[in-house]
């Protein structure tokens, strides 16, 4: 039935259309205008200024105190300064052993030589009682409380203090556990650490077992009667359950609970996870851990903080075996006998070991283990790459070249940048390092030693695949090396029957020594902040080249504040007067203490140091003489070990020292390098600096300091020895070891007679890196190229000065002494200019 209130569509249209009607009547026609005014206030304030100031109106930006600075700091993030830091990454094991006081210099060390360097990480865990410091082994943690039931707890409380987020995996065991840590590491990797792992063999059950138990439940409840009627006053509905629960779980079938544990004699190994939750509940697992058996103080600890209910000897399809040596017919049986039992070969825990020596014997045999199931590995990876090719796929495809696994030889990206073979017999080299200049050069002790081993191996190689054919001679070899692959030999040897001795056979036979495994050498941590003492020597004909360089230090130092110290060293004939206006040097000393006093409040200064030579170096030398010596010593190299001697004792032995040369051109690039490449203890740099060509006098290319260098401007002179750097302290302790082999240290200018007449059992000792290398020191020795050390400014400043170059080359100055002149292609481009008429007149 239709409601009569009720008004159709056709009311509403009708209704609204009339109240359009309407509104529309009462709207005034300028609301347009009205709702654009209200709707731009900016045209409007526009309006207002143009009417106040005038059409020419222009704003200024008032810019004075702005941008204000925020009033709350933005706080910079902090991230981490390693990437595995920040990401979570953790190393994989850390080996806890637990030793004693007696047993650190035995048991503990041959555990350390055999297991430290292949794990991350190993500490060994004592009882202090005494105080004792005199170990072999420095990761040593000892704990003060000596009641034996603690000690694991220590251990874990430790562990968890210090490497819990560092590590996935602990391996807790004794010191008389050998630890096949290869084996250990290729388990890990094979199992997830999202989850709690409680890994070991299962302790065998003993007569005590439920003795402790009985204990364990005694101390369990008479500590936690509060809490448990606690609970179950809280809980009134699940009292019986919770106390069934806690009944089990203390109890837990007495013998059969502790039986299921992990022994600590072969073994635990604990997740991060669980050794987290154990620290959580240290103070319990103290509680109830009251037994003098670790394996059942750990195994209750974690039990009932990681509820993993019994020991774990598999874990994620992996299973970890440990072999134990507790019966006689396995401790005296030799090391063969026990490799034919598979579970010997599968172990990697071997317990208990009775005696040191046994640790090495059993590193011996797994690692030797370990090496034949690799070659085994790689054998038949070799023989599948093989089959698979078959010679039906190219090895462009495949990568399959010889040897296996070595990169195939570098390809040149042009000419210049091919590898040259080298002929070479058994004591010869032709043509070495592809030098015109030396045809033939006899071949190191290193260098032959290596090739007859070469060889032998050829011959072996021959014998197997040739068992009729006998060696005769070798006809030819040739060898090259490439830094991205190794050392390539081929070697052609004239074989024989032995039926027909003088039919000869030509096979040939290539070898290759690949390049070993690329290890970065541990440094020590240095800085670019450290001061460097630059000892620059001079002779009496060298004062205008040191007024020169000493300008040169104060632009490119002091002038920078650079952290630097120069000590001149004034090397004075015997006659010689030091003093007053004759003084050769007073030149020198007046600038040193001129810009001593400029520079005095920047901590920058020049000293000096005087040294009288004896009669038989004191000869008149003119800049003639020597201008063509690579050295700035001339013929008298040996001389810089005077000098070293006699001025190191002003320094301090704590200093880095720079030995330089007058002559030389340097830049801060160069020092900065010194400071990085010299370490105190561990390296000595010997820079190889780039000697520039006389170019104003042979007039084959055109002097420039800041030029970049090139094959046309100069070469680097490898034989150069004059700079050098070092630690005052390495230096001093090297020269002590050349002491007792007849060369003897200077302590005055009296001593250095004594020097040039030095024993020949320190022969080839003629500068301070031929030192180092002879006295065989600890330190190592770097030589590098270095492009920001420049030699030959002598030569030009006297060109420039208007002397002339020696019509002849001075005595004892052969072409590893004697500096070039130019490179051998301007060299012969001259001589073609010279002997082709028509050139010169072109």
């Amino acid at each position: 039935m239709r409601r009569p209130s009720a008004l159709s569509r056709n009311h509403y249209f009708v209704i609204g259309l009339l109240l359009g009607l309407v509104l529309s009547c009462y709207i005034p026609q300028n609301i347009r205008e009205l709702v654009q005014q209200e709707e731009c206030p900016q045209e409007v304030a526009e309006n207002l200024l143009i009417e106040r100031f005038g059409q020419d109106f222009e704003p200024h930006l008032n810019l004075i105190n702005k941008p204000l600075a925020a009033k709350k700091p933005v706080k910079n993030v902090m991230r981490p300064r390693y990437y595995s830091s920040e990401l979570g990454i953790r190393e994989k094991i850390f080996i806890g052993v637990m030793t004693s006081q007696e047993n650190i210099n035995s048991y503990a060390t041959a555990f350390n030589r055999t297991t430290a360097h292949l794990v991350n990480k190993i500490k060994f865990f004592i009882n202090a009682d005494s105080v004792k410091t005199n170990y072999q082994l420095k990761n040593i943690v000892g704990f003060t409380d000596t009641r034996e039931s603690r000690r694991p707890f220590y251990v874990i409380k430790y562990i968890a203090d210090n490497y819990l987020d560092d590590y996935d995996y602990f391996l807790l065991v004794p010191d008389n556990v050998y630890v096949d840590a290869r084996k250990l590491n290729a388990l890990l990797y094979h199992m997830s650490i999202t989850f709690d792992l409680y890994m070991g063999s299962p302790r065998a059950e003993s007569k005590k077992d439920n003795e402790n138990v009985d204990n364990a439940d005694n101390a369990a409840n008479h500590n936690d009667n509060d809490n448990d009627n606690a609970a179950n006053e809280s809980n009134d509905d699940n009292s019986d359950g919770a106390g069934a629960g806690s009944a089990s779980e203390r109890g837990g079938g007495r013998g059969l609970t502790d039986r299921n544990y992990c022994a600590l004699e072969a073994g635990i190994l604990l997740s991060s996870s669980v050794i987290r939750k154990m620290r959580n509940n240290l103070d319990r697992c103290v509680r109830i851990g009251i037994t003098n058996d670790h394996s059942v103080n750990i195994g209750r600890c974690v039990k009932y903080a990681s509820r993993v209910a019994s020991c774990q000897d598999t874990f994620q399809g992996m299973r970890q075996y440990s072999y134990a040596l507790n019966t006689k017919s396995r401790q005296f049986k030799d090391l063969s006998i026990l490799a034919k039992e598979e579970a010997f070969r599968n172990a990697s825990t071997v317990y208990p070991v009775h005696t040191p020596e046994d640790f090495y014997r059993l590193h011996a045999y797994y690692s030797k283990h370990h090496l034949e199931l690799v070659q085994q590995r790689g054998y038949a990876l070799e023989q599948k790459s093989y089959r698979i090719a078959n010679g039906s796929i190219s090895n462009k495809i495949l990568e399959i070249r010889w040897p296996l696994g070595v990169p195939p030889p570098s390809a040149p990206e042009t000419r210049h940048d091919m590898l040259m073979w080298q002929l070479l017999n058994q004591t010869h080299s032709f043509l070495p390092n592809a030098n015109a200049d030396h045809a033939v050069a006899a071949l190191s002790r290193i260098e032959a030693l290596d090739f007859a081993k070469v060889l032998e191996i050829a011959l072996q190689y021959a014998a197997e695949k040739y068992p009729r054919l006998r060696y005769h001679s070798m006809h030819s070899a040739y060898r090259k090396f490439d830094a991205t692959r190794g050392m390539d030999y081929q070697l052609h040897l004239n074989l024989y029957e032995s039926n027909t001795p003088k039919r000869l056979i030509l096979k040939s036979f290539e070898v290759v020594k690949p390049l070993g495994r690329v290890e970065v050498v541990p440094s020590p941590y240095v800085t670019e902040s450290i001061r460097i003492a630059i000892l620059v020597p001079s002779f009496e004909h060298q004062v205008p080249d040191a007024l020169d360089f000493v300008a040169q230090y104060e632009r490119i130092c002091m002038h920078n504040q650079d952290n630097t110290f120069l000590l001149l060293i004034f090397l004075y004939r015997l006659n010689s007067p030091s003093k007053g206006d004759d003084d050769p040097f007073k030149a020198l000393k007046k600038l040193a203490l001129d810009l001593s006093s400029k520079y005095k409040t920047d901590g920058s200064r020049i000293a000096w140091v005087s040294i009288r030579l004896p009669q038989q170096l004191s000869e008149p030398v003119t800049p003639d003489d020597w201008l063509l010596h690579a050295s700035m010593y001339g013929p008298r190299q040996l001389l810089s070990l005077a000098v070293a001697d006699l001025a190191l004792p002003k320094l301090g032995l704590e200093s880095l020292v720079l030995l330089a040369t007058p002559s030389m051109l340097f830049r801060t690039d160069f020092l900065n390098r010194v400071r990085m490449n010299t370490i105190q203890g561990f390296q000595v740099y010997a820079p190889i600096g780039f000697q520039l060509y006389p170019c104003t006098w042979a007039q084959f290319c055109k002097d420039c300091d800041t030029c970049d260098i090139s094959q046309s401007s100069g070469y680097f002179d490898r034989h150069n020895h004059d700079v050098i750097a070092f630690y005052s302290r390495d230096y001093v302790q090297a020269r002590k070891l050349m002491d007792t082999q007849g060369l003897p240290i200077m302590r005055s200018d009296l001593d250095i007679e004594q020097l040039l007449q030095h024993s020949p059992t320190a022969g080839g000792v003629e500068s301070i890196l031929d030192m180092f290398v002879a006295a065989q020191h600890t330190v190592h020795i770097l030589r590098a190229v270095e492009p920001h050390l420049r030699f030959g400014l002598d030569v030009r400043h006297h060109l420039a000065r208007g002397g002339a170059m020696p019509s002849t080359l001075p005595a004892k100055c052969g072409r590893v002494q004697c500096i070039h002149l130019a490179s051998r292609k301007q060299i012969g481009d001259a001589i073609i200019r010279y002997d082709d008429k028509s050139i010169l007149q072109k």
